[in-house]
């Protein structure tokens, strides 16, 4: 027969050791993020490229009198203000 005065009670604790595994994932994710924030906000561009050379061949005639058009064209702007 059962006591209706009487309760029981059961209590499981279950601890895990899972933290240390995320915590070395969350240190690597920071290392990456400061080192892409550095290369970014410090300039970390590659030696070199900043320079640019253009060639173009073949044009031949269409760009001999360009100089001159170009300075024309300047010196128009300019009396025209």
């Amino acid at each position: 027969m059962t006591n209706p005065d009487r309760s029981e009670h059961v209590t499981t604790t279950t601890t895990t050791g899972g933290g240390a595994g995320m915590g070395v994932i969350v240190g690597a994710l920071v290392v990456v993020v400061a080192l892409l924030a550095y290369f970014v906000f410090a300039g970390g561009s590659a030696p070199g490229a900043d320079d640019v050379t253009v060639t173009i061949e073949g044009a031949g005639e269409a760009v001999q009198d360009a100089p001159a058009a170009v300075e024309g064209a300047v010196e128009g702007a300019v009396e025209g203000n």
